[in-house]
């Protein structure tokens, strides 16, 4: 099993590596070269920073039960079309069950942007935020232990 994170722009890197350690999971984390991410432990990948690079390294690399971090919803459908695990920034776990609904919110929500100019702002992040990821992607290791 390893994590693989999609490092653009990810706000839980650290916080990642520090549970990865915990449980002696490799962590790969990939990111284009404009991002600077340093740590000893974690496998550092850095790509092209051409639209998804880093997306299909992840995608060409993960292998069934690793875990993707990651906030794109077209990446974690194509993780979990290689029986993948993934889980958002936010703690969401995505699921066959899911992907489907939140594919089709993406798509409604860009076409809302393009149609009226319009561009939702993000409320910054809170310590409650990242509880909840940690939680989430402790939970879905134990689980992942449990089954092998």
């Amino acid at each position: 099993m390893k994590i693989y994170v999609d490092g653009d722009g990810c706000p839980v890197v650290d916080l990642t590596i520090e549970i990865a350690k915990s449980y002696e999971i490799d962590v790969v984390i990939v990111k284009n070269y404009c991002h600077e991410i340093f740590d000893d432990y974690a496998t550092i990948i850095t790509v092209d920073k051409s639209a998804d690079s880093a997306d299909y390294y992840i995608v060409n690399n993960v292998n069934e039960g690793d875990i993707v971090v990651t906030q794109d919803y077209g990446l974690a459908a194509m993780s979990l079309a290689k029986n993948a695990l993934c889980i958002t920034q936010n703690g969401l776990i995505i699921t066959s069950d899911n992907i489907n609904q939140l594919l089709e919110r993406r798509h409604f929500n860009r076409e809302m942007r393009r149609k009226h100019n319009k561009y939702t702002k993000f409320k910054k992040r809170d310590t409650k935020s990242n509880k909840y990821f940690e939680n989430s992607l402790r939970r879905l290791i134990i689980s992942l232990k449990k089954t092998k």
